[in-house]
């Protein structure tokens, strides 16, 4: 039998969390992301191609058992995964562990809430330790990364993860626990291609992962055996996935805890469009800054930043492409003072004026070394009339560093509770069953809550 040192810490670690529990500072770090989450899922019923991806999970048949969040249709559970998970990544608008370039929460809540309505009986303080399992997974694999991005980290990682959640909620642990993370390997996929295309294949990634999760539990818990080096093995996750990686963060795996490290984005953009966003809200708020004034506008970025959102802005652009757009979303900070869902409509992006502005901003590399770093950043506006102004951002606004204050975390969760069409009221509710997870009897009432 190959042996798989990370697989051995992650089943050690799962044993440690159902004996133990988490620290309670974790678990409200959970809650506040596990808020956040839900909200971003509601905002994403009206993404682009949202409702053709309901319809061919409709198509599939099963038993409806789990509910599609902002809307309340019932699906299979490994198909309310996909497409909860797909409306999460959507918009750009979910939470992200910086460093491990990982969008924690996007397959692994999914997968655990769909689950959890098919299985019934499941705490709300069971989930939250599930939930804070899983999370912690994806972010270590993502650490563990030495090399820029080939394949679709958050979707890899996010699909371990989910594997992991699933697995304590099932009570799986041990040698089905191996088996169930083995079998997740053979079906992991997405690659950046999709992000090089701004395609909604990017998001659907996500919900390949979430649903794919769901399916390695089932086969483990009937007894199929998966490989048991999926990690460490010769063409391991590590070996073929990430090329250049050093698992020793699996090291610290339950002793320092990533998910409070966790980011918020404020802005539903690619999070590295983040950076540049907060140092023209600054310069903004020093001075403001009439569209006209400004004769050029230029980002230093990291060389991930570049890559990720140095794309050019264009007349007739796609939802996805403008959003993974640095200069577009810099221009219409310059028009309008803030950006919002409503600036990815199709009539926002035919905006002659938001083009043309777009034109004159630039991102350039600023030869840091680290193939993962979104930070430091620094803005440089150029005035019409002479002089300069510019900005250093040395942390990413919504990161533990430079955080949003639950004034504004509240405040984004409305106004995606808004953007759904949904009641007030009902959006109040599941706020507050967010963060009092832990005395919830169901946890599924979580997702009977974030419907109609």
């Amino acid at each position: 039998m190959t042996a798989d040192p990370v697989a051995d810490q992650i089943v050690a670690f799962v044993g440690r969390i159902g004996r133990e529990g988490v620290p309670a500072a974790v678990g409200g770090a959970a809650k506040i992301f596990l808020a956040d989450t839900l909200g971003v899922a509601v905002a994403g019923v009206d993404a682009p191609w949202r409702n053709e991806v309901l319809d061919m999970a409709r198509a599939d048949g099963g038993e409806a058992a789990a509910t599609v969040l902002g809307t309340g249709e019932l699906l299979p559970v490994a198909a309310a995964a996909m497409v909860n998970a797909y409306q999460i990544h959507s918009q750009e608008f979910d939470c992200v562990h910086d460093g491990a370039v990982v969008h924690a929460m996007s397959a692994v809540l999914p997968a655990l809430l769909a689950a959890a309505e098919g299985e019934k009986g499941i705490s709300g303080e069971g989930f939250l330790r599930a939930l804070v399992a899983g999370v912690e997974v994806a972010i270590t694999l993502g650490l563990s990364s030495r090399a820029p991005m080939r394949f679709f980290r958050p979707a890899n990682a996010g699909g371990f993860g989910a594997t992991v959640g699933l697995a304590m909620l099932s009570g799986l642990d041990g040698e089905p626990l191996r088996d169930a993370l083995g079998i997740h390997y053979g079906a992991s996929c997405g690659t950046m291609q999709a992000h090089a295309e701004a395609s909604p294949q990017l998001a659907m990634q996500m919900g390949f992962a979430a649903r794919n999760a769901v399916t390695a539990l089932a086969l483990a818990r009937r007894g199929m055996p998966g490989p048991r080096a999926p990690f460490s093995g010769r063409f391991g996750y590590f070996a073929l996935f990430d090329g250049a990686a050093d698992p020793a963060p699996f090291e610290s795996l339950g002793r320092t805890w990533r998910t409070a490290e966790l980011s918020h984005k404020p802005f539903p953009t690619g999070r590295a469009t983040h950076g540049g966003i907060d140092g023209l809200r600054r310069l903004l708020g020093a001075r403001p800054i009439a569209a006209g004034e400004v004769a050029a506008v230029r980002f230093f970025v990291p060389p991930l930043t570049a890559r990720l959102v140095g794309r050019p802005a264009a007349s007739g652009m796609t939802p996805a492409y403008a959003r993974l757009c640095l200069p577009y979303a810099g221009a219409v900070l310059l028009r309008r003072g803030e950006i919002g869902l409503e600036d990815f409509t199709p009539a926002a992006l035919c905006d002659g004026a938001s083009i043309d502005l777009a034109r004159r901003i630039a991102v350039v590399e600023d030869g840091n070394p680290d193939p993962n770093a979104l930070a430091p950043q620094r803005v440089e506006v150029d005035l019409a009339g002479g002089g300069r102004l510019e900005t250093e951002i040395a942390a990413v606004i919504g990161s533990p560093a430079n955080p949003l204050s639950p004034a504004a975390a509240k405040e984004k969760f409305c106004r995606c509770w808004r953007a759904a069409g949904l009641a007030a009221e009902r959006g109040e509710r599941l706020w507050e069953a967010a963060h009092t997870l832990e005395s919830i009897a169901e946890a599924a009432d979580l997702a009977r809550l974030a419907a109609p």
